[in-house]
């Protein structure tokens, strides 16, 4: 799959991606793995569980598995976003599974030295140190969740799901047997934008990551992200990054693969 954001579920044990990105954003979303962002240079909004950060050089956020997050770079960004199983820190996740951290930022004394990452030994070892400095440097809240923020997980996942295919909020309300008017209402209330607007903002930003890192034509790239018009892809993604889609890639060449 394209999506740099693995499913709700990561089926691999041992699953470890570190993902290089400049000038990025992405939309409010969630997923099972760990996600650690390390800024390289610039400054990041990033906000988890309602919670705003305003990041920069050398900071480091640990996001949890299923806290629900977004960022967005202000002027410029470069950073590293690392995804991986729970099962790599089994030992961390048991102990604290059911608590998230007040505070997911950290500051990183040094740059991770992503090229000697290559190993489940070096993986460990390193997510274990990151754990360890959040232990030292924050406390823990137990895992709380609203039966409305319920419904949004459901609705954020079928989005993730079905993205690239046809995805209503009526095709949501059905598959999910809650009434639409109600589902309208809460998720303009929780995030703050009607459903279209959020579906254009997580497809446009699936188009950028695959416009960066393949050859595929405009036209594929727009079919692959849901859009079977072709002028309404270019519409929205020009409101959206303030680019053409062929003035994006020219501008973000890909980088050099990294895992």
């Amino acid at each position: 799959m394209w999506p740099f954001f693995e499913k709700h579920g990561v089926s691999e044990k041992d699953y470890f991606k570190l993902i290089p990105l400049k000038n990025y954003h992405f939309p409010l979303h969630f997923h099972r793995a760990f996600e650690i962002i390390y800024v390289k240079d610039g400054q990041l909004s990033i906000t988890i569980d309602g919670k705003s950060y305003q990041v920069q050089k050398n900071d480091l956020v640990f996001i949890f598995p299923n806290q629900m997050h977004e960022f967005e770079t202000i002027d410029f960004s470069e950073i590293m976003v690392i995804l991986f199983s729970t099962e790599l820190i089994g030992d961390f996740h048991m102990n604290y599974k059911s608590f998230i951290p007040t505070d997911n930022v950290l500051h990183a004394v040094n740059e991770p030295d992503c090229t000697k990452l290559d190993s489940i030994y070096s993986q460990k070892s390193f997510l274990y140190g990151v754990c360890a400095q959040l232990i030292c440097q924050t406390s823990f809240a137990p895992v709380k969740q609203s039966p409305q923020t319920k419904v949004l997980y459901k609705i954020l996942l079928f989005v993730e799901q079905n993205y690239s295919a046809d995805c209503t909020l009526k095709a949501v309300a059905k598959h999910l047997q809650y009434d639409y008017p109600y589902l309208s209402k809460l998720f303009v209330q929780l995030m703050k934008m009607p459903f279209t607007d959020y579906l254009n903002h997580y497809r446009i930003s699936q188009a950028c990551y695959i416009l960066k890192n393949s050859n595929l034509t405009i036209g594929e790239v727009a079919n692959l992200c849901g859009y079977s018009n072709l002028r309404s892809f270019h519409r929205n993604f020009q409101k959206i990054t303030h680019q053409s889609p062929k003035g994006y890639r020219v501008s973000n060449p890909p980088d050099k693969e990294m895992n």
